[in-house]
C-alpha cells in the first residue's frame, strides 16, 4: 500500500511540475523565422514567470522601418556596455522575419546597457540611454517612438 501511495504521489508531482510553465525552455529569434507573434505588443506582458508565453523573455520588442509604418525584419539588436556601440558587447539578438527579437538567454544588466539596432543591410541606430531591462515595447511604441533602423 505504501508503495501504491507514493506512486501516485510521484505521479502528481510529476504532473504538476510538467505543466508548469518556466524559464527551462529556450526560445531565441532567428533571422528570417516567422514562428513570433503581437507585432508591436509588449512581449513581457505574457513571457514571464508564469505568464501564458513559452518561456521567460530576458529581452524582447519589435523593429521597424525608419517611417514607423512597416517592420523591419532580419537584424539584430546589440546590447553594449557603453554608448555608441562602444565598450563590450554584451548581447546580439536578431531580429526574426516579421520584425520581432526575444531570447530566454540570460541577460546581465549590470549598471544598464546601451541597445542597438542593426537593419538587415548593415545600418545601425543607437539609443542614447542604457536600459535596465529588456522589455522594449513596454515604453517603445506607448511612451517613446518605435524602435526603427534605416533599411
Amino acid at each position: 500500500m505504501r508503495i501504491k501511495i507514493f506512486g501516485v504521489f510521484s505521479l502528481i508531482i510529476l504532473v504538476v511540475f510538467s505543466c508548469n510553465k518556466d524559464n527551462n525552455s529556450t526560445n531565441i529569434s532567428a533571422t528570417g523565422s516567422k514562428k513570433s507573434h503581437n507585432v508591436g505588443q509588449n512581449c513581457m506582458s505574457c513571457h514571464i514567470s508564469g505568464g501564458k508565453g513559452e518561456g521567460w523573455f530576458q529581452g524582447a520588442g519589435t523593429v521597424y522601418d525608419s517611417l514607423l509604418t512597416k517592420v523591419n525584419p532580419n537584424g539584430f539588436i546589440e546590447l553594449y556596455t557603453e554608448p555608441d556601440g562602444a565598450g563590450v558587447l554584451v548581447k546580439r539578438i536578431p531580429v526574426d522575419g516579421l520584425g520581432n527579437f526575444y531570447t530566454t538567454e540570460s541577460i546581465s544588466f549590470g549598471n544598464g546597457l546601451y541597445p542597438s539596432v542593426v537593419s538587415s543591410t548593415g545600418k545601425k541606430k543607437f539609443m542614447a540611454s542604457s536600459i535596465s531591462n529588456g522589455a522594449c515595447n513596454a515604453c517603445h511604441g506607448i511612451s517613446q517612438d518605435k524602435i526603427w533602423v534605416s533599411n
